[in-house]
């Protein structure tokens, strides 16, 4: 018989997170490891609570003897100001996304950036990462292009609609990276920068299941370039579909997914979490949720 002995209690500070599968897939696992884990969504816009209330939570987290706490959107840099200590990378990319609540102290971690490193070394092992180009420079994207650069990527485009934000984003990076360079880019030149580019990563809304379509004219991408998406509502994005029927390798999105929050339930509970598991769990969690829309849909 497990021992079970030993509880973890964890949640997830956000606005509408209540959909979230990160909950399910950390129970999951917990449950096959023989460890008690509750983790419970703590949805802002449930509770009309405005995002600078990320600090009380933290305090009443603590209070009530939780673990720790994933962050998300809008939570991520207002959460900086209540912790005691950071990690070097979520100092780094300004960024924190989970929180270990350990001997009533705080500390800051970013599983956005290793859940994408973990996913590309994993899911595409022979990816060149000589010149990445990479569409969406927002919250996501920042996380994902500081995962590119640390894996060694050595000319990273940045690609966004809002050219402010690109030059911006570019210009910390290269501060954090002065051995890569790191070039802002609009969208009108993805037909001069993709034919020199190993491989595309996509960090933009669009292929949601809100947000259907594609984020780049598909006749850009060639059978050499490996091509990585972060949406993974639908896990098969139409880019997905069509970047693997012209002979592309392809990452899902939710291969980031599954790896930040393994990482997530290492800081949590001091045990790794068995990553191909957790992907089956995952896909499942999504299989069911398309068959539900499906249905509800006739």
């Amino acid at each position: 018989m497990s021992n079970r002995a030993e509880s973890v209690l964890v949640g997830l500070i956000g606005e509408g997170v209540m959909p979230s599968l990160t909950p399910p897939m950390h129970e999951r696992e917990a449950d096959v490891q023989g460890l008690r884990l509750l983790y419970r969504p703590i949805d802002l816009l449930e509770l009309a609570l405005p995002a600078i209330a990320v600090g009380q939570l933290l305090a009443a987290a603590r209070q009530m003897g939780f673990n720790g706490l994933n962050i998300t959107h809008p939570c991520k840099q207002l959460v900086l100001g209540h912790l005691d200590e950071i990690s070097d990378d979520a100092r780094r990319l300004g960024a924190v996304n989970t929180v270990l609540i350990q001997d009533g102290r705080f500390v800051g971690h970013n599983t956005d950036f290793s859940g994408f490193g973990a996913a590309l070394s994993n899911g595409l092992p022979k990816a060149k990462l000589d010149h990445v180009v990479q569409l969406g420079a927002g919250g996501a994207g920042s996380a994902v292009a500081y995962a590119l650069l640390k894996a060694g990527a050595k000319h990273l485009d940045l690609v966004d609609m809002d050219a402010s934000r690109a030059a911006e984003r570019a210009a910390e990076l290269g501060e954090l990276f002065p051995a890569a360079s790191v070039t802002p880019r609009s969208t009108s030149e993805l037909g001069r920068i993709m034919p020199e580019a190993d491989g595309l990563v996509h960090c933009t809304p669009i292929g949601m299941a809100a947000h259907p379509g594609l984020p780049l004219d598909i006749d850009l991408l060639e059978p050499r370039h490996w091509v990585a998406d972060i949406v993974y509502r639908p896990i098969e994005t139409q880019l997905v579909r069509e970047a693997r029927a012209k002979g592309c390798d392809v990452l899902d999105g939710g291969r980031m997914a599954v790896g930040q929050a393994a990482d997530a339930f290492k800081i949590f509970t001091g045990r790794d979490a068995d990553r191909d598991r957790m992907r089956e769990h995952f896909l499942d969690l999504i299989a069911a949720e398309e068959s539900a829309l499906v249905k509800a849909a006739h």
